[in-house]
């Protein structure tokens, strides 16, 4: 089994890079813009989820199959998000449903 050692280093930028944006995502929760407020905690979360997936996942030293699995996971991920977000949104555009 051929793995690669991935230095020590490499772990700590890593954590200290999510630790930074630990940090910007609670500083923006103090600052009021409205709903770009939201927009930016996502941003920053899914930018944390790449490098966790990325680097303490292994994915970016792994074969072309755990890079499809990765993305595959992804799309389901957001195929399921579209449809429940669907739904939600168009609870009120029947008269009289959700009472």
């Amino acid at each position: 089994m051929n793995e690669k050692i991935i230095p020590l280093k490499l772990y700590l930028k890593n954590w200290a890079t999510l630790l930074l944006l630990l940090l910007l995502t609670v500083g923006a929760a103090y600052i009021n813009l409205g709903a770009l407020n939201t927009v930016i905690a996502l941003t920053i979360a899914a930018i944390k989820a790449f490098l966790i997936v990325l680097i303490f996942m292994h994915i970016k030293w792994a074969g072309k199959l755990l890079h499809l699995a990765a993305v595959a996971g992804i799309l389901w991920l957001g195929i399921m998000i579209a449809m429940v977000l669907g739904d939600y949104l168009t609870r009120g555009w029947i008269a009289g449903a959700g009472h």
